[in-house]
This record gives C-alpha cells, sequence and structure tokens, in this order.
C-alpha cells in the first residue's frame, strides 16, 4: 500500500508522492489523466471506477505506458528509484460512486487525511440521452457527487478538481463564451453539471466561514471544457465507447475501422446560424485537456503561488471555474472532412431534424486558464483525428 511506501520516502527526506483519487479513471478523459498525472512523479494515483462505459485494460496499459517512459527519461545507465517505479503504479477499485459505503471503504484503507485530494471525472455525459432518462442522469451524476464530496469531509480530503462541462452555459449570449457568462443548460445533462458546480461552490463558501485555522478550508476548481478529441499518439489508449458511439469523432472512427456497418451519417440539423448550418463545436486534443486538470491540481497546493494566483478574486471561498478549450470551434461537416481525410473513407451524410438538447456553437474563451492556470491546447485538429485513427486502426475492436 502507498501509505507504508510514503512513511518510508519521508524516512530518506524524500517528498512522499500525493495520495490522487480520479474517478471514472477507467474512462477515456480518466485514462488520459491518470496518465499525465504519473508522467508528473508526484502523485500517487487511486482509480475509482464502475467500468459502465471503460474496461480495466486502458490502466494496465497506462501503467505500461508510464513505466517504459520513464525507463527512456533517465540518464544512461541509471535505474530508477523505488518512488519512481511506485509512481508508475495504479491502485485500481471496481467501486460505483452511488454506493457511499464502497466509496468510503476506498478511503478507509489511505487513513484519514490520506487522499490529498480528488479529481471527479465520472459521470453519464449524452446529451440526449438524458432527455430520455433524466432521473437516472440526477441520480448518477448530483447524489453521487454530494455523496462523494460528504466522504471527502469525513476523511479531511479537501481539494477537487471538478470535470464540469461546457454545456453548463446552454445557448450562450456571446461566442466565444467567457466563464462569467450565466449558467442555464438546456438538457437534463448540462442542469447536473451547473447543480454539481452549485453544490461544490456553496461547499467552498461555507468551508471558508467556518474553518478553524489556515490552509484546511475546502477548496476547487471546475474546468468547464468542450470536445475532448484524438488519443495517445502511441496508440495504446484511446476512446473506446460500448455500443454505438454517441459522440461525433469516436462514431465517425467506428465507421471507417468497420464497426459501425452503416456508412451514412446522420447529421442533426443543418440551418443553424453557422458557417455551414450545422453545429460548432470547439474540439481539443484529449491530452491538453489532460493536462488541464494536472495544472488545476497543482493550483490546489495551499501556499504556493499559483494557488493564491487563482483564488485571489474568490469572494466565496475557494473555489474557480475555467474554460478549456481551443477558443475557435469546427462545425460538423468540417470534422467530417477532417477525419475523411485522415481514414480515408468515403463518408456519406444525412441531414435530419435538429436534436433536442443541442445548441448552435459552443466555442470557450480560454484566456482566462491561459493566464491563470498556464493552460495551452497546442495541438490542431489534423493531429486529432490523426491519433484517433492511428488508435483505433490499431485496436478495431477497443480494449477487447
Amino acid at each position: 500500500m502507498s501509505s507504508s511506501f510514503n512513511a518510508v520516502a519521508a524516512q530518506h527526506g524524500q517528498e512522499p508522492l500525493k495520495n490522487v483519487i480520479v474517478t471514472g479513471g477507467a474512462g477515456y478523459i480518466g485514462s488520459h489523466v491518470v496518465y499525465t498525472l504519473l508522467k508528473t512523479r508526484q502523485y500517487k494515483v487511486i482509480s475509482i471506477d464502475n467500468h459502465h462505459n471503460s474496461l480495466p485494460a486502458s490502466l494496465t496499459r497506462v501503467s505500461e505506458l508510464a513505466l517504459a517512459e520513464l525507463g527512456e527519461s533517465l540518464p544512461y545507465g541509471q535505474q530508477p528509484t523505488e518512488r519512481d517505479l511506485e509512481s508508475t503504479l495504479i491502485d485500481a477499485y471496481d467501486c460505483d460512486l452511488t454506493n457511499p459505503t464502497a466509496v468510503r471503504d476506498v478511503f478507509s484503507k489511505y487513513s484519514n487525511q490520506g487522499i490529498w485530494g480528488v479529481v471527479h471525472i465520472a459521470a453519464y455525459k449524452a446529451v440526449g440521452e438524458s432527455t430520455e432518462i433524466p432521473l437516472t442522469y440526477y441520480t448518477n451524476n448530483v447524489s453521487a457527487t454530494i455523496s462523494l464530496l460528504s466522504i471527502m469531509q469525513e476523511f479531511g480530503c479537501h481539494r477537487l478538481v471538478y470535470s464540469s462541462s461546457a454545456t453548463v452555459y446552454g445557448t450562450p449570449p456571446e461566442v466565444p463564451i467567457p466563464e462569467t457568462t450565466r449558467r442555464l443548460a438546456d438538457s437534463p445533462y448540462g442542469r447536473t453539471k451547473v447543480m454539481c458546480e452549485m453544490v461544490v461552490e456553496d461547499l467552498c463558501e461555507s468551508s471558508a466561514l467556518s474553518q478553524a485555522k489556515e490552509g484546511t478550508s475546502f477548496q476547487a476548481i471546475s474546468l468547464r471544457y468542450f470536445n475532448p478529441a484524438g488519443a495517445h499518439p502511441s496508440g495504446r489508449i484511446g476512446e473506446d465507447p460500448r455500443g454505438r458511439p454517441g459522440n461525433l469523432l469516436p462514431l465517425l472512427a467506428h465507421m471507417a475501422v468497420g464497426r459501425v456497418k452503416d456508412p451514412v451519417l446522420k447529421v442533426f440539423g443543418n440551418d443553424y446560424p453557422t458557417i455551414d448550418g450545422t453545429c460548432v463545436r470547439d474540439y481539443l486534443h484529449v491530452l491538453d485537456l489532460a493536462q488541464g486538470h494536472v495544472l488545476a491540481l497543482q493550483a490546489l497546493q495551499e501556499g504556493e503561488q499559483l494557488n493564491k494566483k487563482v483564488f485571489a478574486s474568490s469572494s466565496k471561498g475557494k473555489f474557480k471555474a475555467y474554460n478549456l478549450g481551443k477558443g475557435k470551434g469546427m462545425s460538423v461537416l468540417q470534422i467530417v472532412d477532417a477525419m475523411r481525410k485522415a481514414t480515408g473513407f468515403e463518408y456519406e451524410t444525412e441531414v435530419v431534424g435538429r436534436r433536442r438538447g443541442d445548441v448552435p456553437a459552443l466555442i470557450a474563451d480560454p484566456s482566462l486558464a491561459r493566464a491563470e492556470l498556464g493552460f495551452d491546447a497546442p495541438h490542431d485538429l489534423e493531429t486529432m483525428c490523426r491519433d484517433l485513427w492511428n488508435w483505433q486502426e490499431k485496436n478495431p475492436a477497443g480494449y477487447m
């Protein structure tokens, strides 16, 4: 167990690895966040995932990637330390966040105040599906988050990076969208994200008012991001949704590799006020997104200059929201064209009616995250599509 390793490390004057829980760690976004955390060699990652839309094999591959890249980064002939090796290993738990007893059992394995922070990614996330089964979404996304927060408080853990969404803005009054935009989501999924943000914000404010001593108040950063795309360039980890993909890029990849037999892509509306009438979204590479999560987690280190900068303007406790994105959007038809070039597959399209819950354009204004967190999203759409196809071509059946 990592707690005993950290005790030995402390005795030898080494800085202990920080125990960080990642919920949904085996999923598409989660696995890339876990990989990026391991690369820092600062954290011991603990994954909680019920594998509703993921497979344990993803974390096995993440650990293998981290170990291989650790060896490549060392000077010739130098052996990795025990701490280095420990930082490439993941404590993975098959655990459902809607089961508080199971979650509490995971926390208890690391003792009181043994968990340094939590990156909360796990959620149901399909806009269309949320309009059909809203109670399921509210139970899984909102109730489970409240339960998680309660358990964090119980075990003295007061740092949270919350994986939110651009859907909190609904149909925004201005594009690109600044963080000051009112939260008025158009779908049950989006409203679950608004509700969770408000709960976290209220917790941060109440904690700041009642804290007994400096440095113990609950602090959180909410990341409102747009459409992640691509995969690790090795092709070892990527997006592997169960069933027919609900998101555009993985659907196009499945069509090209033959997992979805229908060659015709249904386009939900072409009469939006956009460049070609189809919906526009802000796509960013999943590794850029993962780095944003790491930067946010690092900003929760009390006493550090970054922490002071992030929360300097917070008037209601230590809560801050940031957009993560590229700051420019791509339409559905532009994405199809980019994937056509990456895969060589000749997609056909058929325009059907608008889909309930969709909005014309969601484009981030990421300037605040750039200025305060040092966030950047350098990968372009061509790279996203190339990395996605590299993953899909090497893993036509996903992790199976």
